[in-house]
């Protein structure tokens, strides 16, 4: 079964079309990395299979349950409310910037979601916790707040946030772009050991050999259209679009 199927999404800002007929489905235990230059429409689209952004055209589905079309008569139609939040609860979303809570330490910046959503007992919330910042290398940093960590170490909470709520897919926006290089190791680590346990991803990345070592597939997007898709072999080694070989030789 697909875990996220993508149908012809449209997106529109005012009259500005940023994401043309966009379809993909990611399997389970797949991991999709999403490429292509700034202003390809590579978050919007991230965005969109989030609900971070209403959808103009097409349709969303996770796990085979409709989320979101448009209806023949050009209106959005979710899924029954109930079911629309169930929905919700299918993915994770690891954002560019943290976004920790400042004035929450990192024990309760994980904890707190898994009360508030999945009504987990404080006891259980904490265990799963530090199970997952124990996997991560951050157990001691329980008690520390956001500003007290290096960005690195920031993003791999971040990280743990999302996991702790069970997602059966997991969506990553450059994780890496506000990190100095040296740090960028340390969180692409992170997602090489999520990978090796067939953790679910789509990775939107600028880190190109890191998108071909750990990718099962590769999406190439320039200009909100898929340009080319293929295996990791086959966009970065033999791509057949020449806007693909274009952006790569920037990169070899």
């Amino acid at each position: 079964m697909n875990y996220l199927e993508v149908s012809h999404l449209k997106k529109r800002f005012d009259k500005t079309d940023v994401l043309h007929d966009i379809s993909f489905s990611v399997k389970e235990g797949e991991v999709v990395s999403i490429i292509g230059p700034s202003g390809s429409g590579k978050s919007t689209l991230l965005r969109c299979c989030t609900f971070l952004e209403t959808i103009s055209g097409g349709g969303i589905s996770y796990m085979g349950k409709k989320a979101v079309e448009v209806n023949g008569s050009g209106k959005l139609e979710y899924a029954p409310k109930k079911e629309f939040r169930e929905i919700q609860h299918y993915f994770g979303l690891v954002f560019q910037n943290f976004n920790l809570f400042p004035h929450y330490s990192v024990l309760r910046n994980i904890v707190e979601p898994q009360r508030l959503i999945l009504k987990k007992s404080r006891e259980d919330a904490e265990k799963t916790a530090m199970q997952l910042l124990e996997k991560v290398g951050l157990a001691n940093k329980a008690k520390a707040y956001p500003c007290e960590l290096s960005g690195g170490q920031q993003q791999r909470v971040a990280i743990v946030r999302a996991l702790a709520m069970s997602p059966s897919i997991l969506f990553f926006d450059e994780p890496t772009s506000a990190l100095d290089p040296e740090l960028t190791g340390e969180i692409l680590e992170v997602i090489r050991l999520l990978a090796d346990d067939h953790m679910t991803m789509v990775i939107v990345t600028h880190e190109m050999s890191f998108a071909k070592a750990i990718s099962d597939r590769v999406i190439f997007m320039a200009d909100g259209y898929i340009v080319e898709e293929g295996t990791p072999k086959q966009v970065f080694e033999h791509p057949e679009k020449e806007r693909t070989r274009q952006f790569l030789a920037h990169y070899s």
